[in-house]
Parts: structure tokens; C-alpha cells; sequence
């Protein structure tokens, strides 16, 4: 590879937003691939905005040749809708990296990618898409990737950025981590508010019981987390500004499809592989799944 790898991002919103901003400021813009032609990205933060040059590309037949690293900030609803731009821009010596949810982004992603390296990560930070079609991002942003030979190329491009990047050796539990703190905003959807509802006593109750459900699946999987994890979740919540709001929700006010499956599916199914009772998971994914796809 050489001293300037090729990159290239696949999905240009919050989260695609973020990065492509974050890596073109120190001047590593990325090509940017996407549903829409917008002639520019806007992300704003504390201290400003970045203006990141596009236009974004729409057509995978554009693509040349393959790239060396490339950003997947598409949802797991869209994957099929990709498999174009992964086929065009990915090769045998291609790193994928995926801003994506879940625990299963590996297993996803393989079969598309030419057989790159597939890359998952653990994405720390909101970031919300305005109505102008701006993205906002409220804290500062932070991926935690597996300590592995092929994360050192996103280390490299994204050093000097203002998004940091943590190696672990114990990845499996990180991530799971996560997917607890995702799961739980799933109530959100439920309930159509944002995290000001946290604050009721009965929600809190509600969401400390399912996390101790999710929990024990996720150790159940291999992770290492410890009996504080679901109150340290909730407490986050609590602590988040009343109006923060997840991508989920968004997507359900929206009418979109949703992540349910990757976000709270996940830990049914895992419940059932390990012959764990998940009675709270049987209760809000279908509901979840209704919501997302109906009928009625």
C-alpha cells in the first residue's frame, strides 16, 4: 500500500458525514459514494463546521479501480442496496471498514467484498442528521476497532483527525457493550420519545430489567462484562440531554425500515442458541419488527 492509501466512503450520512469530514480536514478527503448527488457535506459541531467537497457519487460504474480502505456507514437494512459499490471498490487487498451496529458485521459484509478484510468497529458518538441535511455531532467522535494488522490502516488515516481511535484485545466485549446500550434505546422507538424518558421510574425499572436479560446473553457469547454494566448504562441515559435522540428513532419516525433484527433480534436469537429465557426480548422485538415492517 502506499504512503497516501485511497479511501473511499460508502453512506455520507451522520455517521459518513463525521468520518469524511474528520479525515477531510487534515486533507485525506475520501471519494464519497451514496443514493444522493449532494454537491457538498456539511458537518457542525461546538466550535464551527466542515464543508467536505463532494459531489458524492451515485453510480458504482464511476469507481476505476479498487481502493485501499473503505468506510461502510450504510445501516444493515441497507446492505443489499450496496453490494454494487462493495464489488467496485473493494479487492483481495482492500480494507472494510464497518461504522456499523451489531456484533454480526463480519458475517455481513464477507460474502460482497471481493475478499477484503472486513473490519468491525464500535462507533461512540451521536451524531444526528438536520432537516437542511446537515449533520450535527454532539460529542466528540471515537471508534474502538480490533487490535489487529488490518486496523493499523484506519489508525493511519485516521491519525491527526479529530477522531480518535482505541485498539482492544478483548473486542467481542466492547462491542457487546454496545449493543446493550442500543438495545435499551430500542424503547425509545416504542414509546416515540427520545432520552427524557429515562427519567421515569418505571422506564428505568423497564430498562434495567431487559439490559440484565441482554446481559446474560452477551456473557452467554463470550463477553466479558461486568453485574454494573446495566446501571451504567441507564445512568448514561440519564445523564444524555432530554431531546438526544438515536438513529432508530429517527428511522421509525421517519417510516423507515429499522434496525431491529442487529439491535434487538440479535439477542432473542443468541438467547435461543444458548437456551437462555429472553421473556422481555419476546415481547419488544416484535413489536419492533411490526414497526418496522408492518402489515397495517
Amino acid at each position: 500500500m502506499s504512503e497516501n492509501p485511497s479511501i473511499a466512503l460508502i453512506g455520507p450520512g451522520a455517521i459518513g458525514t463525521t468520518i469524511a469530514a474528520a479525515l477531510h480536514e487534515v486533507g485525506r478527503t475520501p471519494t464519497l459514494c451514496g443514493r444522493t448527488a449532494h454537491p457538498q457535506l456539511e458537518l457542525r459541531h461546538d466550535s464551527g463546521k466542515i464543508i467536505v467537497p463532494g459531489p458524492v457519487l451515485t453510480h458504482p460504474a464511476d469507481i476505476a479501480q479498487p481502493f485501499d480502505l473503505v468506510f461502510v456507514a450504510v445501516k444493515t437494512t441497507q446492505v443489499a442496496d450496496i453490494v454494487a459499490w462493495l464489488a467496485a471498490l473493494c479487492d483481495e487487498n482492500t480494507v472494510v471498514c464497518a461504522l456499523q451496529n451489531g456484533v454480526e458485521q463480519k458475517t455481513q459484509l464477507a460474502p460482497y467484498v471481493n475478499g477484503a478484510a472486513v473490519l468491525p468497529s464500535v462507533v461512540w458518538f451521536p451524531a444526528q442528521r438536520e432537516p437542511d441535511a446537515s449533520v450535527w455531532l454532539r460529542e466528540k467522535p471515537r471508534l474502538t476497532l480490533p487490535e489487529t494488522p488490518q486496523a493499523e490502516r484506519v489508525v493511519a488515516a485516521l491519525r491527526d483527525t479529530r477522531c480518535s481511535v482505541d485498539l482492544s484485545a478483548d473486542f467481542l466485549t466492547i462491542a457487546w457493550r454496545k449493543l446493550l446500550q442500543n438495545a435499551v434505546a430500542g424503547l425509545m422507538v416504542l414509546s416515540n420519545r427520545r432520552a427524557g424518558m429515562f427519567q421515569r421510574e418505571d422506564v428505568t425499572a423497564l430498562a434495567l430489567a431487559y439490559l440484565q436479560e441482554c446481559l446474560t446473553v452477551a456473557r452467554a457469547a463470550g463477553a466479558a462484562l461486568s453485574d454494573s454494566v446495566p446501571q451504567e448504562i441507564v445512568d448514561r441515559f440519564h445523564q444524555a440531554p432530554a431531546d438526544l435522540g438515536t438513529s432508530i428513532l429517527a428511522d421509525r419516525q421517519a417510516n423507515r425500515p429499522l434496525e431491529w433484527d442487529i439491535r434487538n433480534g440479535v439477542v432473542q436469537r443468541y438467547g435461543r442458541t444458548y437456551g437462555i429465557a429472553t421473556p422481555i426480548s419476546d415481547v419488544i422485538v416484535p413489536l419492533l419488527a411490526a414497526g418496522s415492517e408492518g402489515p397495517g
